[in-house]
C-alpha cells in the first residue's frame, strides 16, 4: 500500500514539472496590427527601370505611366506599439519587406496574439495559415453553421483580438530548417482584399530561437512575395479610376492589362530595395506567392545557390498561398540580378536584385 502511494506522489509531482515547465518555456507573443490605407507606388524610380539603368520603355510605360499609372490606393497592414500608440518604423533588415504586412512569429508551444484594428473604409480581417485557432479566431466568413459567433469580418473603424496557439504541427517538419513560414490574409474576400494588399508573412521556428523568435542559426532573413496584383479586382478600383488623368474605360482591355502590375512584394523593374547580405552568411529565403491561375512563378537566384528540403537549386516553384523556405551562403560578391523566370513576368517588371558584399 504504501509503494502504491509513493508511485501515485510521483506521477503527480512528474505532471506539476511539466505543467510548469511548460508554462514557463511557453512565451504569449503579442501584436499590434492595423489594416491602413496608403497611396501606394509600385515604381518609385520612375523614370527610370533600375534593372536597365535605362528610361522606362514604351512597353514598360503601359504599367507604370498610362492609364492610372503606378500609384494606387491600397490597403496594407501594418504594425503599431501597444494599444495603437505609434506606428512602428520599419529597420534596415525590415526595408525590403516592400508592401508585406509586419512579420509575426512564434516558436512551437507558443501563444500569438493579434489586436487588430481596421482603419479602411471595407470589412477586413486577419486569417492565418499553419497555426491552430478556433471558428471564433479564424478571420474568414462562411456559412459554417456556427450562428453563435462573429463572422470574422471587422467592420470599418472595428478592433478584434486574434488568438491563435502554435502546436507541433504549425512548426518545422522532418526534412524542414528550424524556421517556415505562413501566410496571414484579410479573409472578408480573399480575391479582394489581397489584391487590395491585406497579406503578410507568419513564421514558425522549432527548438532553440532567439528570443523573438527568429531562427538562430542563419544570420539573415529575406521575404519575397511573387505576385500579379489585379488592380482590377481591387476593391479601391472605383477610388481608383476617380483619380485617372484620362478616360480610363473599366471594360478595355488596355486599361485591365495596366492594372496588372507583375511584382516582388509590390515592387516592379528593380525598385526592391535592401536584398543586401554578406559574403558567406546563412541567409534564409521565404518565398510567398498569392494570386491566380496566371501566378504561377518561378523565383531565380543569379550568382548563386540554395537548398531547399535538402535539394540543390537555383529556381523554385511557387503557386498562389504557397510558402517555401530555403537557405543561401552566398560565395560570390557582386550585384546579381534576383527574378521570375516566366517570360511574360520578366517583360512586366517581376524582377529585383540582390547584393552580395
Amino acid at each position: 500500500m504504501f509503494q502504491k502511494k509513493i508511485n501515485w506522489f510521483t506521477i503527480v509531482v512528474m505532471l506539476l514539472l511539466v505543467f510548469v515547465s511548460s508554462s514557463v518555456y511557453a512565451t504569449t507573443r503579442v501584436y499590434w496590427i492595423a489594416a491602413d490605407e496608403v497611396d501606394w507606388d509600385y515604381a518609385p524610380s520612375f523614370p527610370i527601370n533600375l534593372m536597365s539603368g535605362e528610361e522606362f520603355t514604351a512597353d514598360q510605360r503601359v504599367f507604370v505611366e498610362d492609364e492610372i499609372g503606378r500609384h494606387y490606393l491600397k490597403s496594407v497592414y501594418r504594425e503599431y506599439t501597444e494599444g495603437f500608440g505609434a506606428l512602428k518604423q520599419r529597420g534596415e533588415r525590415e526595408q525590403h519587406l516592400g508592401i508585406l504586412g509586419p512579420v509575426i512569429r512564434g516558436q512551437v508551444g507558443d501563444k500569438i496574439v493579434v489586436h487588430f484594428r481596421n482603419n479602411t473604409r471595407f470589412p477586413a480581417s486577419i486569417h492565418p495559415h499553419g497555426v491552430f485557432y478556433t471558428k471564433a479566431h479564424e478571420g474568414a466568413s462562411y456559412n459554417d453553421g456556427d450562428s453563435d459567433r462573429a463572422d470574422g469580418s471587422v467592420e470599418p473603424g472595428g478592433q478584434y483580438t486574434y488568438e491563435w496557439s502554435v502546436p507541433l504541427r504549425a512548426g518545422p517538419g522532418e526534412n524542414d530548417p528550424s524556421s517556415i513560414a505562413w501566410l496571414y490574409h484579410s479573409h472578408v474576400d480573399s480575391p479582394a482584399d489581397t489584391n487590395s494588399g491585406l497579406i503578410g508573412p507568419l513564421i514558425i521556428t522549432g527548438e532553440t530561437p532567439n528570443l523573438d523568435a527568429s531562427p538562430a542559426d542563419v544570420d539573415r532573413e529575406f521575404f519575397s512575395m511573387f505576385n500579379v496584383f489585379d488592380e482590377n479586382a481591387s476593391l479601391y478600383l472605383d477610388a481608383n479610376i476617380s483619380r485617372c488623368s484620362g478616360a480610363c474605360d473599366p471594360d478595355d482591355e488596355g486599361f485591365q492589362e495596366s492594372n496588372l502590375m507583375h511584382g516582388m512584394n509590390g515592387l516592379v523593374y528593380g525598385n526592391n530595395q535592401g536584398y543586401d547580405m554578406h559574403k558567406g552568411e546563412r541567409v534564409r529565403w521565404y518565398i510567398l506567392g498569392m494570386g491566380t491561375e496566371v501566378d504561377l512563378h518561378t523565383p531565380h537566384w543569379h550568382g548563386a545557390t540554395l537548398l531547399h528540403n535538402g535539394n540543390r537549386l537555383d529556381v523554385i516553384e511557387i503557386l498562389p498561398a504557397a510558402a517555401k523556405t530555403l537557405d543561401m551562403v552566398p560565395d560570390v560578391d557582386g550585384i546579381w540580378m534576383y527574378h521570375c523566370h516566366v517570360n511574360d513576368h520578366i517583360s512586366a517588371g517581376m524582377m529585383s536584385t540582390f547584393t552580395v558584399k
